[in-house]
């Protein structure tokens, strides 16, 4: 029987030098511990994955720490009742957490543990063999605008300020490129540049892909309109879209965290009585949907969004969604 972790010990997390890990693995020996921080570092390169991954990883060890299971006594009965806890409402004792994010939370652990079995530092995936709570999605559940309503909304924000004049052209690019949020947060000065008599954007992409796009007439009507007030043109390197100085309006010249793109979003959402539930994908779906409610090639928008998977883009696609007046009059009672 593998030795139970000391009651003593943090429940939390444990100190090694300068790093910080959970116990179970400050407990496991140098090899665990070694493979661990090579996970987070070597292994996953996206900052959005580790971050997301981290969370969802310190969770599931802290767990298994309050209960004094070590990392050799993890197995998949253990897996399994974490899963289930995950599912279960909070007012029942459980994390209340959606289908979605326990697939995503049971992901990272299988991840964990295949790259710790494949460095020689577990002897199986305790994992591999949990199922997880079945997913079907047609449709996404984010709220997308009609073209009308989105046309509304841009023309409806205040563009007497530099500031106004960031938000408009950061809503612009992912509406008009279907650009994820991280996407447009990295865009340095040099990333949107001339090549013939077009505009266009190389935007840094999920997975480090570039994806270079053409830009919407009414995007780089946005975008020359806030660099030219801002001031951006000229340090190639420099960051596009830049954060403020408090409620001052004046811009700094480090870039706008995607947290903060979020942020504005929600506020301007409110600014305008639109509802809470819009967000920067909002513009990513809005985008699609009107291009192929225009006609567009839907292959043609998944190679814009960078998706991976038809199925994916499918999922933003709204354009079937709306029920008209003429076929809610089909319904005749006499």
């Amino acid at each position: 029987m593998v030795e139970k972790l000391p009651v003593t010990v943090s429940r939390a997390i444990a100190r090694t030098g300068e790093v910080h890990m959970p116990v179970v693995i400050e407990y496991a020996g140098d090899k665990v511990r070694r493979r661990f921080l090579e996970f987070f570092t070597a292994e996953i390169r996206n900052p959005e994955t580790r971050k997301a991954y981290s969370t969802d990883i310190w969770q599931f060890l802290d767990w298994c720490d309050l209960r004094r299971r070590p990392l050799a006594d993890i197995d998949p009965m253990t897996v399994a009742a974490y899963v289930e806890l995950l599912m279960k409402p909070k007012d029942d004792g459980g994390f209340g957490c959606s289908i979605r994010s326990t697939k995503r939370k049971l992901a990272a652990i299988r991840a964990l543990f295949d790259y710790l079995v494949t460095g020689g530092a577990a002897s199986f995936n305790p994992a591999s063999s949990v199922r997880g709570p079945k997913l079907r999605v047609a449709k996404g559940s984010t709220l997308v605008l009609q073209a009308s309503d989105a046309g509304e909304f841009l023309d409806g924000l205040d563009t007497s300020t530099v500031v106004g004049l960031r938000d408009r052209a950061i809503i612009g690019v992912m509406v008009y490129t279907f650009a994820r949020v991280g996407a447009v947060a990295k865009l340095k000065v040099g990333d949107y540049y001339q090549n013939g008599k077009k505009w266009w954007l190389r935007l840094h992409e999920k997975g480090n892909v570039f994806n270079e796009v053409p830009v919407h007439h009414k995007a780089e009507e946005y975008l020359d309109a806030y660099m030219l007030l801002a001031g951006v043109g000229d340090d190639k390197k420099a960051p596009l879209f830049r954060s403020t100085i408090g409620k001052t309006g004046r811009l700094t010249a480090v870039a706008l965290h995607p947290d903060n793109v979020l942020q504005m979003v929600k506020r301007r959402a409110r600014d305008a009585g639109v509802s809470d539930r819009l967000c920067c994908h909002t513009w990513r779906g809005t985008g699609i949907t009107a291009y192929i409610k225009a006609g567009g090639d839907i292959r043609i928008a998944q190679k814009m969004a960078g998706h991976a998977s038809l199925k994916t883009t499918q999922i933003y696609d709204r354009s079937e969604d709306e029920v008209t007046l003429d076929e809610v009059e089909r319904i005749v009672l006499n």
